[in-house]
């Protein structure tokens, strides 16, 4: 077998994907989508005319939910529960094509549930706004929300490569909590820009259950872009390079 080959069979990964076995990560990553858009959107709603919800009860509560399913779930699936992590892990050599495209359509199925499921745990009349819609602030035009949007996602996505690069022994279990703060921090900047989705599935559940898609092809097309640029950057110059235990920082 040619190396060349070798190496087109290893990107479309259809070993990989006709394992029973499979299964099992799928379900993972729909299940940890599901719960993420239950738990995080439902930190967004407004339970009494005129409250003001928390930015900081929003940026919290989706890292936390995010360091807690990436630390159950991580050893599963890899727990990426967010498209974009998925595609800009597929750019940088460490997801195959196949597997990508299944995890996206289970993201995506998980974070429709998960709104679906919300939705319905909401008393009648009992929510005056909210429901977690990613809706762009005032004034903020569709290119901006996509730039804001690319620039949050790149960071995650950034960060999900170093925590998770094997060749790197000082980030050895702080993975899960580095992705839950850069989230956290990335909601606390963009929450009054675009509602910070840095992820398309968690847009798409409450979309799609309240039909409302005005400006919903900004949440695809930042995050989808930011991601691409930091899979790319962190395959082409960032990645690790020695085993050794030279760092920036000696701790």
């Amino acid at each position: 077998m040619s190396k060349s080959w070798k190496g087109a069979k290893d990107f479309v990964g259809l070993e990989e994907v006709s394992k029973v076995e499979f299964l099992v990560p799928l379900f993972a990553e729909a299940l940890g989508t599901f719960l993420l858009v239950l738990i995080g959107c439902s930190s967004c709603i407004k339970w009494a005319a005129g409250e003001d919800v928390s930015i900081l009860r929003i940026a919290f509560t989706f890292g936390l939910a995010v360091a807690s399913l990436a630390q159950a779930l991580g050893p599963v699936s890899g727990c990426h529960v967010n498209p974009a992590v998925t595609i800009g892990l597929l750019v940088s050599g460490n997801c195959a094509l196949l597997k990508a495209l299944c995890y996206i359509v289970c993201q995506c199925c998980g974070a429709i549930a998960g709104a679906a499921v919300l939705n319905a745990t909401i008393p009648s009349g009992g929510v005056t706004n909210g429901f977690g819609l990613t809706t762009l602030g005032d004034g903020v035009q569709p290119v901006q929300g996509i730039l804001m949007e690319a620039i949050i996602t790149f960071l995650l996505v950034l960060v999900v490569h170093a925590v998770t690069d094997p060749k790197r022994s000082d980030v050895k279990g702080w993975a899960p909590l580095a992705i839950g703060l850069t989230i956290a921090v990335s909601h606390m900047a963009a929450v009054p820009f675009t509602g910070s989705s840095m992820n398309p599935a968690r847009s798409l559940g409450p979309a799609v259950i309240m039909s409302f898609w005005s400006n919903h092809w900004v949440y695809w097309t930042g995050p989808l872009i930011g991601a691409l640029v930091a899979g790319g950057l962190y395959r082409m110059g960032f990645r690790a390079a020695k085993d050794d235990d030279e760092a920036s920082y000696d701790f």
